[in-house]
């Protein structure tokens, strides 16, 4: 599977391992470092370091960390280093904010290192859980699309993997892994997934529920890929913009297909500065296209306004400053602005 993947990304030559000390990747580690001795993949020239990230989030995390690298080094990875993040508190949860600072930490690592590739460690049963909380959070198709094997620098080749196949490589290479007590902490949803839901499931649905979340998200993310490059160039095509504020005719929009329309009304949010919309405000944006007249505003996250111009508005606009007339509206208007700080 590395190998594959290693190849799939044109065989860099250097190339990172994030190693938490857990058996996943832990075992990918040991994989890799294979490699690393041998110093080539399919007589490319490749060689192989590691970093440890320290989110410092449990007492005795550093010398979770030193105990990491220095296993890391037992194994042949070259240079293993630990890079200590803060783990800030923020609205989107403790374990999207550790996982922004630990993908930061990595980033800048393979920077310096000029490393062309980072190998995480989520094996199948990680994407059958991450499917399952796309679920009840009624999430739609790039959520439920999952992780993907490569984005970027980051790479996935255990994916296809079980759990118990990445405790038998390491039970093989006669190496312990740490096991991270937040994993069966009931407190956060994801573990719950994995101590109680899926093994739930797979008592009364039968085996192959993971296989089968795993294999709906890899079916997903084409779908997914399909509807976000018909919705870049949708909104490339339909955007206006004029100063701050970004603006699309309502006619075209009216005349999408729904999945396209939301879509290239999110991207119009995110253009002047917003964030994901949920569903509900997305159908909040959308619903303006059936008012009458002048509508709106509809508040977005990242303090976002959108609100609709009627034609007639539009034809009553003043002529431009240079004195020639802006071109006939034809439709009316979404238009998007970003909303401007409170003054002091």
């Amino acid at each position: 599977m590395l190998q594959d993947a290693l190849a799939g990304a044109g065989y860099p030559d250097r190339v990172l391992v994030a190693c938490s000390g857990g058996p996943d990747s832990l075992a990918l580690a040991a994989v890799a470092a294979y490699f690393a001795r041998r110093g080539h993949v399919d007589g490319h020239p490749v060689s192989i370091g590691a970093v440890v990230v320290d989110h410092q989030l449990q007492p005795g995390s550093a010398g979770v960390a030193a105990t990491t690298a220095r296993t890391l080094e037992d194994l042949g990875l070259s240079p293993v280093q630990i890079r200590t993040v803060d783990v800030a508190s923020t609205g989107v949860g403790p374990e999207a904010a550790a996982r922004d600072a630990r993908h930061a930490a990595l980033e800048a690592a393979a920077d310096e290192a000029g490393a062309g590739a980072i190998l995480l460690g989520h094996t199948l049963d990680d994407q059958a859980e991450q499917v399952l909380l796309g679920l009840a959070r009624g999430s739609g198709t790039r959520s439920l699309a999952g992780m993907r094997p490569s984005r970027g620098r980051l790479m996935r080749p255990f994916l296809g993997l079980r759990r118990a196949d990445t405790l038998e490589i390491c039970r093989v290479e006669g190496l312990e892994p740490w096991h991270d007590p937040s994993n069966t902490d009931p407190v956060y949803a994801r573990s719950r997934t994995r101590v109680e839901v899926l093994p739930l499931l797979e008592d009364k649905l039968g085996p192959g529920v993971a296989e089968s979340l795993a294999r709906t998200a890899a079916i997903l993310q084409l779908d997914a890929d399909y509807l976000e490059d018909v919705a870049n160039d949708t909104f490339d095509r339909l955007r206006q913009q004029t100063g701050d504020e970004i603006s699309l005719p309502e006619t075209e929009l009216r005349d999408l297909a729904p999945a396209v329309r939301f879509r290239v009304i999110a991207k119009a949010a995110a253009a002047v500065g917003g964030q994901q919309p949920s569903y509900q405000r997305l159908l909040a944006a959308e619903a303006l296209l059936r008012r009458q007249g002048s509508a709106g505003p509809v508040e977005l996250p990242g303090a976002v306004s959108v609100y609709r111009l009627s034609l007639a508005q539009l034809l009553a606009v003043e002529p431009t400053a240079a004195g020639v007339p802006r071109e006939a509206a034809r439709c009316g208007k979404l238009v998007f602005r970003p909303q401007q700080p409170p003054r002091n």
